[in-house]
């Protein structure tokens, strides 16, 4: 039993080839469903796929991931050549490592952000209900949320960090003189707009919209803001309305065309218009950079911004990895444990199996006599009897064979297994 992790992320792709491998959390499960059909031996497995990374873990046998990048590579539309330039595989400790870095937020574009841990708890959950998720994926994350948790409460890793939404909101300011006289656009009504949302709320500006597929999920969220709400179908002929526009949605193809873009600006008479592409694959067409008075910004423009501030949490990066490194070493053990060639819980198995074998004969033994009337003190010592004897069988026979140093060694292991001193007794354990 091996894990592996399979991935490409931020800092390993480019943004396009990113969003060719984006799936919607809807996705997952189907998505899992017909990986592991594609593959003679099914191992456990578990999708992640954010505007960052999309990433699969695995657990079985490793002549596996070949196959799992052609895969993935087929899925994306590009080839194994393509996506191997682009890719990582990580294996045993370093797939643990990835995954409990991942869930603390230290291999976020944003140092320390905690949004990646709902998502990584998303997708475990999908992967669990596509039948997915066995034990050793299972055991993997579930001490990546532990690891994450602790980091998060023994360090500052996430203090002053900046999200992608506030650095957008930082742009903003440098463009505008007075946040309070635009008017601002929300396409979608995710997660991520939510933030956004909430950030250019905080500088009251002169109006906000939402425009979503979903007219109720956007009435839901306008509500919250006192924003108006409109249908997504009305942004390209209300696209000058606004100065800043932000868009996030779930769409496989870009909702805001060049086309619309340049109408606008024409209505605006080349007043500037700022826009933020949060999302993967892209909701504007990258040609729209090019235009004069646009000042677009995608997921990996904002990088540079949301750095700021982290050169002053490395102190909390050194703490973060040694509990991270404590971690791995804790996973490690307990997959070793469960390998037949160097763990012992096989042996424990075999050893609890045999004990119940000669607690089974020796009660239906006891059974007979007390069917044959036999009394009860007299049976409940030949049950503890026969079980003495049949546990202490093997052991007194190694005792009395081999050369004097062999019996001196089991000697030894049967004294520190059978004589051990019993614990000293407090007095509140002597009552009844």
């Amino acid at each position: 039993m091996s894990v592996w992790a399979l991935g490409i992320n931020h800092n390993t792709a480019p943004l396009d080839l990113r969003g060719r491998f984006a799936f919607a959390l809807d996705q997952i499960q189907p998505t899992l469903n017909g990986y592991r059909q594609s593959l003679a031996r099914q191992p456990e497995a578990a999708l992640l796929s954010t505007c960052n990374r999309t990433e699969l873990y695995g657990a079985g046998d490793q002549a596996a991931v070949d196959p799992t990048l052609d895969w993935l590579a087929q899925t994306g539309g590009v080839s194994s050549h393509v996506l191997r330039d682009h890719a990582y595989v990580l294996r045993d400790d370093q797939a643990a490592r990835h995954a409990f870095r991942v869930a603390s937020g230290l291999d976020s574009m944003v140092l320390g952000e905690a949004q990646i841990l709902g998502q990584m708890k998303d997708a475990v959950r999908a992967a669990n209900d596509a039948g997915a998720l066995g034990t050793t994926l299972h055991q993997l994350f579930q001490r990546s949320f532990a690891v994450a948790k602790e980091v998060r409460g023994s360090t500052e890793i996430g203090a002053h960090s900046i999200s992608m939404t506030a650095a957008a909101v930082r742009l903003a300011s440098q463009l505008f003189e007075d946040l309070r006289d635009i008017k601002v656009l929300f396409v979608g009504a995710g997660e991520m707009i939510e933030l956004a949302a909430t950030h250019f709320a905080a500088r009251t500006p002169k109006s906000m919209a939402i425009a979503n597929r979903t007219l109720e999920r956007g009435e839901k969220l306008a509500s919250r803001f006192g924003a108006e709400v409109m249908r997504l179908a009305d942004v390209p002929d209300r696209l000058h309305e606004f100065d800043a526009i932000i868009s996030c949605t779930a769409s496989t193809l870009p909702i805001i065309g060049l086309g619309a873009v340049e109408r606008a600006v024409r209505k605006r008479r080349h007043r500037p218009m700022f826009m933020v592409d949060l999302a993967v694959p892209r909701d504007i067409e990258p040609e729209v950079k090019a235009l004069s008075d646009v000042y677009l910004y995608t997921v990996d423009d904002l990088a540079a911004v949301v750095q700021t501030g982290k050169d002053s949490r490395q102190a909390a990066v050194a703490q973060a990895e040694a509990i991270i490194d404590a971690g791995v070493l804790s996973f490690m053990h307990w997959m070793e444990q469960r390998d037949p060639a160097h763990g012992v819980v096989p042996l424990i198995q075999q050893i609890n199996a045999q004990a119940d074998e000669w607690r089974s004969v020796e009660l239906a033994r006891a059974r007979r006599l007390l069917a044959r009337g036999e009394p009860v003190e007299a049976v409940l010592e030949a049950l503890s009897r026969g079980l003495t004897q049949k546990m202490l069988h093997g052991t007194l026979a190694e005792l009395h064979t081999g050369d004097s140093a062999a019996r001196a060694a089991t000697a030894q292991t049967v004294s520190r297994l059978f004589l051990r001193d019993e614990p000293s007794r407090s007095p509140r354990d002597a009552q009844p």
